[in-house]
């Protein structure tokens, strides 16, 4: 197969430790470099709670307000659950590969062997751009929170704090990253603990002076929104489609689990178990507080429109502050806090080592393969940094807007990276059809496939091209809110058949696709057995 003989010529540079060359005469073992310069941090606590962190964010604590009052109690519900499953389709996806190859940069190295090099060149650099307009995002948000408790320091002290800190862990042995990640992922889930436990007891009645609500809210105002005044069910409809957006954008950095298959110790079992977990987390933890909220506030609160970026805009804050709990937005606001740090860790790891993926493939400059005693792509990591400058723009009103788009943009980035995913799978899917490889011989074969890939393809790649509908109605156009929806799908399809007529690259057929090579070098390299969970370690449902 000649695209095999292509890579195999110039050493694949497979994560597996030491496996003998197939082509050639060389007969000693060889260490291929991603080995030697990447070095295995993340042990299986770290990869669960990273999978958990990535569900939990700002979207869930801060924008589900947004979604409630455009939809309803009723619809915010039905969209944030369907979203759910559509993203589990994703993230069992990226696992199912992620475990049979398990190379740093994740999807887009997969894209260069199972789709078309084209495809990863475009995707790994759209990614790379996504970086560099959300880091900053990120880092003006944790400005923003901390002017909740003092507007006396410029956000300019806070953009060089938070930025410095992102970069200084992110350039530090990557098990430092997984231990923030395992820290920050405990808050978020003690504190989503803690609220729904507070709105089922203001729901209840068990709040003095509250009077016990039920489920009041759902009979009045009502189930559904009427979406921008539109009467009967197309109101009630548009209303309901418009969480998918929200829902996308919060569940956005689900699949950065895979990121650093490379970096973490036994991929092939450790990702699949985080990935089986996704939907009960999606369920635990999303479709549950968001019955909650829906309980306790009234989608006709007009405190629920209000984009203030700190915790006044939380609906479980705006309904503990009329019940009286004074200390609970301070709480919100200090791990939202922390989820902003969080998620810009998580998005530097992710475009970092993207980037460092895309360098391997010579599709970006061999200087970013450089690796700092600890294994960390450090040039990659300083270039993304660079772009935290871009923060700063936000110290003039003028350049508020500008920041705007970019949040759009990053929302609109997320779904394509997902619809890339569910390509890269089904390809492979297929490919292993043709070949006649029983699923059953992957180290991970995930369920209910290839029915869950497609449908997160159809689905993702539907509220993609509908996600910006709004500005198409009479008196409602936004050059902002279209820039934003829309400017993600031209520039791939520019890069990608701008990059395919360059280099005149070809899809890989499905008779040429290197599966049963990666199956044998998995069945030449088993991972350690799972050592046995004892004492508490058997009840432990959150990393066991």
């Amino acid at each position: 197969m000649s695209f095999i003989d292509e890579k195999d010529r110039n050493m694949f540079d497979v994560h597996v430790g030491t496996i003998k060359p197939v082509i050639g005469t060389i007969e000693e073992e060889e260490v291929f470099e991603e080995e030697k310069d990447l070095k295995r941090g993340l042990h299986q606590r770290h990869v669960q709670m990273i999978a958990i962190a990535g569900t939990i964010g700002t979207g869930l604590f801060l924008g589900s307000g947004e979604a409630l009052a455009s939809a309803g109690p009723v619809g915010t519900i039905l969209g944030y659950l369907l979203t759910g499953i559509l993203v589990s389709g994703v993230v069992i996806s990226i696992a199912e590969l992620a475990a049979l190859v398990p190379l740093t940069g994740s999807y887009i190295r997969h894209a260069e062997y199972f789709v078309d090099p084209a495809l990863s060149f475009a995707a790994g650099w759209n990614n790379v751009y996504l970086t560099v307009v959300s880091i900053p995002a990120e880092v003006v948000a944790s400005a923003v929170l901390v002017s909740f408790w003092t507007t006396s320091v410029s956000n300019g002290v806070w953009i060089t704090i938070m930025g410095l800190l992102i970069i200084v862990t992110s350039l530090c042995f990557v098990r430092i990253y997984g231990e923030l990640e395992f820290g920050f992922a405990m808050l978020k889930i003690a504190l989503i603990v803690g609220l729904i436990i507070m709105g089922l007891c203001i729901d209840l009645g068990g709040v003095a002076g509250q009077p016990r609500l039920g489920f009041q809210y759902w009979r009045n105002p009502g189930p559904f929104v009427q979406y921008l005044d539109i009467p009967g069910a197309t109101g009630r409809f548009l209303g309901f489609w418009t969480v998918f957006s929200n829902a996308a954008y919060a569940y956005s950095s689900i699949e950065t689990m895979a990121s650093a298959a490379a970096e973490t110790k036994n991929p092939r079992r450790n990702l699949p178990k985080a990935a089986k977990r996704i939907f009960i987390r999606v369920l635990l933890f999303y479709v549950i507080s968001i019955f909650i909220v829906t309980l306790i506030v009234p989608s006709n609160n007009k405190l629920l429109l209000r984009s203030t970026g700190n915790a006044s805009q939380s609906p479980f804050v705006i309904v503990a502050t009329s019940a009286g709990i004074k200390v609970v937005p301070h709480i919100v606001n200090a791990i939202v806090l922390t989820s902003a740090w969080s998620s810009g860790n998580s998005t530097m790891l992710t475009g970092s080592r993207i980037l460092y993926g895309l360098a391997r493939e010579g599709h970006a400059p061999k200087i970013f393969l450089r690796t700092n005693r600890f294994g960390i792509p450090y040039l990659c990591v300083l270039f993304i940094g660079v772009f935290i400058a871009l923060g700063y723009m936000t110290l003039q009103s003028s350049a508020s807007m500008v920041f705007g788009w970019f949040q759009e943009l990053v929302a609109a980035g997320t779904l394509v990276t997902w619809i890339v995913i569910c390509v890269v799978y089904l390809r492979f899917y297929y490919g292993c059809k043709r070949q006649g490889i029983d699923r059953s011989e992957l180290p991970w074969a995930a369920p209910f496939q290839p029915y869950a890939a497609w449908a997160a393809l159809f689905g993702f790649g539907l509220i993609l091209l509908t996600g910006g509908f709004a500005v198409f109605m009479r008196g409602h156009w936004d050059i902002e809110k279209f820039f934003g929806s829309y400017f993600n799908v031209p520039f791939i399809l520019i890069i990608y058949f701008g990059y395919k007529i360059t280099k005149k690259t070809k899809i890989v057929s499905l008779d040429d696709m290197p599966i049963r090579f990666y199956i044998d070098i998995a069945n030449q390299n088993p991972e350690t057995p799972e050592p046995q969970a004892k004492g508490w370690r058997r009840i432990n449902i959150l990393w066991s």
